[in-house]
């Protein structure tokens, strides 16, 4: 019998003593804050404990550790004090996900009552444990100063009412309940009944599935059943764009990555169910995968899929003539071939989902991207109507464009579904790494010209993107390389290939930038080589050639009204003159999926009574604040308080709504809760609230404006609105990174605090891409599934980050407000390349550049 103290209280543990008290104390306690993101590796410290005045990571520490040791969790701590530190957090910004953050105020705790006043820089060394990917650490670090001058002080946060109104800095919605950890994620969730589902994934990149025995696996004592591919009742095959992803592979059929699910166990507990994983015996004959996407494209290679080309698509733009005689016309050229890896999203909280029968359908709990595109998917699945299936959205815990795709949404509700009781499912993070799609690697060939005065000419490329095994988003990746290829910029002449791949490596889809910070890598390193033969200033040749009203874009687009880039980079003018080791980057980002294709938004205002109001939509909230806009636009529509507003994210409201993707939820949502708020204004003006009670408002915004590629149109409109920035990355005399100064046009800057984290946090994740990170497969096996070995970077990494508004209206968005969840990272990884060759004269054609910080 093993003895503790936990939170105060003494307790008995009897069972077995390598069990982790991260599984004690969300299993057997229940408690809620310890959140598990790296599945026992020690890598993302959202476990964190105190452990006799010690932070500890609780996944690697066996009970049998703790004779008489004194644990306390968030729930353990004085309630005035885990008051100030979770109120810093959530004032300060420091809150984006929320999946993290209980496990930064717990090592916050330990920090202060050792050093009661930490500068900075110990602030940093102290985190070396925690991971986030959201905020780029620059808010958590401002939280933990603050918090450590109110404990000092004893100044408890005062309850203060703040307007909501749109251009403030309005707290987070739900961020409190997600600091202290009462706000609960997927793997939180639990119900009556409740089995586990786990997954085999295939051992090899490219085999003939045999036989898959499943005998010794149903011998396994808790083992409720186990399901394979002969069991979907419905469409065995899924996907965004192209139905080729199969839920799960039969015997006689070819594996075409590492991440095809074989088949499902559902235990009653989740260690059994991955314990009879385990048990299953797959016979295969080993083939040779493709893994080369040149290789992929060459005739008579080996095919991916069997019925269909590796060359899934070519995206071509050619206007203003023969790229090749422009160029030979230009008075400088320059060129390279530019290189991008394959980046890991790894959002803390790993893919996971709940479901249970509904009715005579299933009710599935998602922490996806997109909970109309899940339902409709899972309804083909399981062969129901829509109609019988109903999704709900678990508020996730970091995206980034990783969790489009469907993972586990759809074992899930078959599990379910088979077996009338709920499931719970959840991706280990080796699992995670191994099935979602990331980010494209892509091979770009360049070419860029200008004449002696340093006006742009003409630009040459031909891109070739490894989009993995199945088709995902790829195709529109691959798009938006092409149609992004000439940056802020405008050239009177582009000619565009852009191949979409497919190979047997782990599928490639959206990740935060969509193909445009891949390109602008190559872009920007092209310009500063221009400016090198030319002898041009590097900031003046940007202002010269950047879009302005009445230039174009590289599809052709004409833009008319809100083009910012001239703006972004005279707000980093005064820095880039006074620094010595520099480089610049500019960025253009679509917001919208547009290309022909209708962006869309409906959503549902119901007032309950004079202290709460409900507002429904289809967007997924993953820390970029989506539901706190909300609740501001339609405060600074109708002066309802964001604090009695409660955001639902359910089907049921039946309002079918798009992915969360392509930075355009804030001007779509924004819109339509302008449309919804005209008649309860108008209402107001006669009425009381209360006197609302039962009424329930409806708005919509839809823009269906946009052209096809190569549709013959009197005028060309890609996207309905684009965001822009530039980048100024500093270094110092030795050549770190000091500053990076990130100037964003935001149309309108909503949320001040939330806007400058946006930008932070997307900072830091350019800088992993540019510097550190990579996930590299050799013969189609990833070299490790390890969170370390991803190589993010920790809050001691990071250099200073500096944050400049750039507000130029934009005709779309709501009071001119542009997308800003991935226009952050795009010109990141080429300011750190240019600044690297201003220092010592290398150019750098591929990432990432292994340089430290």
């Amino acid at each position: 019998m093993i003895q503790f103290e936990l939170n105060g209280k003494t307790e008995m543990f009897g069972g077995n003593p390598d069990t982790t008290l991260l599984k004690y104390l969300r299993l057997e306690k229940n408690i809620t804050s310890i959140k598990d993101g790296c599945s026992c590796q020690g890598a993302c410290g959202a476990c964190m404990v105190e452990i006799n005045g010690e932070a500890k990571l609780s996944c690697l520490t066996p009970l049998k550790k703790l004779e008489n040791a004194k644990v306390n969790t968030l729930e353990g701590l004085p309630e005035d004090v885990r008051d100030i530190l979770a109120k810093a957090f959530v004032e300060k910004g420091a809150v984006q996900c929320g999946f993290c953050t209980p496990g930064f105020l717990m090592r916050t705790n330990i920090l202060l009552k050792k050093n009661p006043t930490p500068n900075r820089d110990e602030i940093k060394q102290a985190l070396t444990l925690n991971l986030c990917r959201c905020t780029g650490y620059v808010k958590i670090i401002d939280a933990i100063h603050e918090a450590a001058q109110r404990i000092q002080q004893y100044q408890p946060s005062a309850s203060t009412t703040l307007s909501g109104h749109v251009g403030t800095s309005y707290p987070k919605y739900e961020a409190y309940e997600m600091a202290v950890g009462k706000r609960l994620f997927v793997n939180d969730l639990k119900f009556e009944g409740m089995l586990y589902g786990a997954l085999y994934f295939s051992d090899h990149a490219k085999a003939m599935v045999l036989e898959i025995d499943i005998s010794e696996a149903l011998k396994l004592k808790g083992v409720v059943r186990i399901i394979t591919a002969d069991d979907i009742p419905g469409n065995r095959f899924v996907g965004l764009i192209f139905k080729d992803w199969p839920l799960m592979i039969k015997p006689g059929e070819t594996t075409r990555y590492i991440g095809d699910v074989l088949a499902g166990v559902v235990a009653v507990t989740e260690d059994i169910a991955r314990e009879a994983v385990k048990l299953i015996k797959v016979k295969y004959e080993v083939l040779k995968p493709v893994t080369d996407p040149h290789e992929a494209i060459k005739p008579r290679a080996l095919k991916v899929h069997p019925d269909r080309d590796n060359l899934l698509e070519t995206c071509r733009v050619y206007r203003g003539g023969i790229a090749d005689e422009i160029l030979a016309g230009s008075d400088f050229v320059a060129k390279g071939i530019y290189q991008t890896q394959r980046i890991e999203h790894a959002f803390l909280e790993t893919e996971g989902a709940v479901a249970m029968p509904f009715e005579d359908g299933v009710h599935l709990y998602s922490n996806g991207q997109g909970i109309y595109e899940d339902r409709k998917q899972v309804a083909a699945i399981l062969n129901l109507p829509v109609e019988k299936v109903r999704v709900t959205l678990v508020s996730t815990g970091g995206g980034f464009g990783g969790k489009e795709d469907m993972t586990v949404q759809g074992h899930t509700s078959l599990f379910a579904w088979l077996l009338k009781k709920p499931v719970k499912l959840v991706l280990s993070r080796d699992e995670s790494i191994r099935m979602h799609p990331k980010r494209h690697p892509v091979y770009m060939d360049m070419e860029v010209g200008c004449d002696k005065d340093g006006k742009l000419t003409g630009l040459k490329l031909y891109a070739v993107g490894d989009s993995g095994a199945y088709a995902s988003v790829g195709t529109k990746v691959m798009e938006r390389v092409a149609g992004h290829a000439s940056g802020a910029y405008h050239f009177p002449c582009v000619n565009l290939e852009a191949l979409t791949v497919y190979t047997n490596n782990i599928p490639s889809g959206a990740m935060r930038g969509f193909g445009a910070n891949q390109v602008a890598f190559a872009l920007e390193g092209c310009i500063d080589e221009l400016c090198k033969r030319g002898g041009f200033d590097r900031w003046q040749f940007r202002y010269d050639n950047a879009l302005c009203e009445g230039k174009m874009t590289a599809t052709g687009q004409v833009l008319h009204k809100g083009v910012g880039v001239q703006e972004t980079l005279l707000a980093v003018k005064p820095f880039y003159d006074k620094a010595r080791f520099k480089g610049l980057a500019c960025g253009i980002k679509n917001s919208g999926v547009g290309n022909g294709m209708a962006d869309f938004s409906d959503v549902i205002i119901e007032i309950k009574s004079e202290k709460q109001v409900i507002l429904h939509h289809g967007w997924t909230e993953m820390g970029q604040g989506v539901h706190t806009v909300a609740t501001q636009v339609l405060c600074e529509e109708t002066g309802i308080s964001p604090a009695i507003v409660e955001v639902i994210v359910d089907s049921i409201a039946a309002i079918p709504t798009g992915m969360t993707t392509s930075s355009r939820a804030t001007a779509l949502l924004g819109n339509a809760i302008l449309d919804a708020s005209i008649q309860i204004r108008e209402d107001l003006k006669h009425k009381r609230l209360q006197e609302l009670s039962g009424k329930i408002y409806k708005g919509n915004y839809t823009c269906d404006w946009t052209t096809k590629p190569g549709a013959d149109v009197k005028e060309i409109i890609t996207h309905f609105a684009y965001g822009y920035a530039t980048q100024l990355v500093v270094l110092d005399e030795i050549g770190k990174i000091k500053t990076v100064y990130a100037a964003h046009d935001a149309g309108k800057i909503m949320n001040p605090v939330m806007f400058e984290g946006q930008i932070e946090g997307a900072v830091h994740m350019g800088l992993g891409y540019a510097l550190t990170e990579d996930l590299p497969m050799i013969d189609g096996q990833l070299v490790s599934t390890k969170m370390r070995d991803l190589k993010i970077l920790r809050a001691k990494d990071m250099p200073e980050v500096v944050v400049l508004g750039v507000e130029v209206k934009d005709p779309v968005g709501p009071y001119g407000a542009k997308g800003l969840g991935e226009i952050g990272l795009v010109p990141t990884a080429a300011a750190v390349a240019n600044a690297l060759c201003d220092f010592d004269g290398v150019r750098r054609y591929s990432l990432p550049m292994k340089k430290l910080i």
